[in-house]
């Protein structure tokens, strides 16, 4: 599996704090539902769509998921923001500095997991990943149309 595309669209260290919502939490299991749940109230709160809300909380479920799993972090940063009119991005960032490839993506029919970059790949528009300015790991982001 490989991100939609290879340049990351405009980021949201880059957006106004009007407009965006971050959330740094401890690399375990249980954060990922804490993330879920406070960037799912953020979103409703800026009046966005269900269905897009549902998505976005998806996306960021998944990536944080990976997150915790597949890296050596203790603790990893979320964030989500309205980038430019019409679109909306998810970002996980970890404290993993070592460069790391996207964990494998080839799930068995019995397995329980392994199908979120699947999941992502299908419901985003443009995803991918990038080095992290803010924590020096990897950023891992997915696009969304409002």
């Amino acid at each position: 599996m490989s991100p939609h595309t290879t340049s990351s669209p405009k980021s949201l260290d880059a957006v106004g704090p009007d407009r965006t919502h971050w959330l740094e939490l401890p690399a375990h299991r249980s954060s990922v539902a804490v993330a879920r749940r406070s960037m799912s109230e953020r979103l409703t709160a800026w009046q966005l769509p269900g269905e897009l809300c549902a998505d976005a909380v998806l996306l960021l479920s998944e990536l944080a998921t990976n997150a915790v799993r597949h890296t050596l972090s203790t603790r990893f940063l979320c964030g989500v923001g309205i980038v430019e009119a019409g679109c909306l991005r998810v970002e996980v960032h970890d404290r993993n500095h070592v460069r790391q490839g996207l964990p494998p993506c080839v799930p068995g029919p019995d397995d329980e997991g392994g199908r979120g970059l699947f999941l992502v790949d299908q419901l985003a528009e443009t995803w991918g990943v990038d080095r992290s300015p803010l924590t020096g790991g990897n950023a891992v982001w997915a696009t969304l149309r409002v």
